[in-house]
């Protein structure tokens, strides 16, 4: 992926394209630095912004007892960030992550041992072998309140004890009139939006007036998984394209691989 990444930067294939990156606020710099990198005009669009819990004590009280559990499963690098400013407790837990950025703000967290699966997401941490037989097992989530919820009900039924952490949590970012205006400007030239998040597509599109929900999805919706095209069409994306994970060189690939000449259109 790293030689596909260079070649990419010598041939510039976003020249002329335009990539919304819907990352919560405040994380979405490096995404923009890559987009422009490859010749394109990156669109901060944040679906989410990140907030401590808002009672730190509950907070560390909660990730003392998930970190206490046999296993504990870290949601994202933002439950990473927010359980270290809580101060993180050292755990003999079996720890998973779902996926490489998660891995590495655990391992900055001094974390040397954590276990991630091939997908990279809920599904992908369900199928790893340690979660088989978890009957009678305590498992920790850390984490924020919201999301699909599908951990905690997949472990219940299989007979876990989940303990939840809520460290962080997740409000609607406040979109104004600059976001608008991005939107709305240079609308002949073609636009990608990147999407790994239902709750994040939903907060945008109820913050942003009419003319400009109608910009947004004009463009091609790039989802992380089946589950979030399904959503991208839904919500009305005029095409929607599939990345192969919620990583960024995945995501960008796919917009590169559908902007290339002569690539198939793909129907919405």
């Amino acid at each position: 992926m790293l030689a596909y990444h260079r070649r990419m930067l010598r041939h510039r294939p976003f020249a002329g394209i335009r990539v919304a990156i819907t990352r919560p606020a405040g994380t979405g710099a490096v995404w923009a630095r890559r987009v422009r990198e490859l010749g394109g005009t990156p669109l901060l669009l944040p679906g989410a912004s990140l907030r401590p819990a808002p009672d730190a004590a509950a907070a560390r009280k909660a990730l003392r007892s998930a970190l206490a559990c046999e296993i504990a499963i870290f949601t994202s690098p933002a439950a990473v960030r927010f359980a270290h400013a809580f101060g993180l407790p050292r755990t003999r837990a079996h720890v998973l992550v779902p996926g490489a950025g998660t891995l590495r703000a655990l391992q900055r967290s001094g974390f040397a041992h954590a276990e991630a699966p091939a997908r990279e997401d809920s599904e992908g941490i369900l199928a790893l072998p340690v979660l088989q037989h978890v009957d009678g097992l305590r498992v920790g989530i850390v984490g924020a309140a919201g999301g699909r919820g599908l951990l905690d009900r997949e472990l219940a039924a299989r007979g876990a004890t989940v303990v939840r952490a809520y460290v962080y949590q997740r409000l609607p970012a406040r979109l104004d009139r600059r976001h608008v205006e991005a939107l709305q400007r240079n609308r002949r030239k073609p636009l990608y939006v990147l999407l790994s998040s239902a709750e994040a597509l939903a907060n945008i599109l109820a913050a942003l007036p009419e003319g400009a929900r109608d910009a947004l999805c004009a463009g091609s919706a790039v989802a992380s998984s089946a589950r979030l095209a399904n959503v991208a069409r839904k919500a009305g994306f005029a095409r929607v394209l599939r990345a192969t994970s919620t990583r960024a060189d995945a995501m960008l690939a796919a917009i590169a691989d559908d902007a290339a000449p002569g690539a198939a259109s793909m129907p919405p």
